[in-house]
């Protein structure tokens, strides 16, 4: 929790704290000490995290999947017109759209089924 002076608590500093020191040791795992941090603090890089794709590296992803707009749009939770105008750079993924073909891109399709 953050003050109105956009400064971490005493309870928060006590968790980050104990967070960074379990990570030191091994017990948390960098991304999850980061997730904590993050959320914490409100970083303003939180956006580092996922990339922005094009049109172009949206249909690529699709294609590689081997998977029909229909398909693709399905597994997203998405309708078809929208990933159609995504592919086409009419519209730009954002949110969890964005989030999940990031990781899609890296992971391959397998990693949400």
């Amino acid at each position: 929790m953050k003050t109105e002076k956009n400064k971490p608590s005493r309870l928060t500093k006590a968790l980050l704290e104990t967070a960074k020191d379990m990570k030191d040791a091994g017990v948390l795992g960098k991304a999850t000490y980061e997730k904590i941090t993050m959320r914490h603090l409100s970083l303003k890089d939180k956006n580092k995290l996922v990339e922005p794709l094009t049109g172009k590296d949206i249909r690529m992803i699709r294609e590689q999947a081997r998977l029909s707009q229909a398909v693709f749009a399905r597994y997203l939770n998405l309708t078809v017109g929208y990933v159609s105008q995504l592919e086409r750079g009419s519209k730009r993924p954002i949110g969890a759209a964005l989030v999940l073909l990031n990781v899609i891109q890296r992971k391959g399709i397998e990693a949400i089924l």
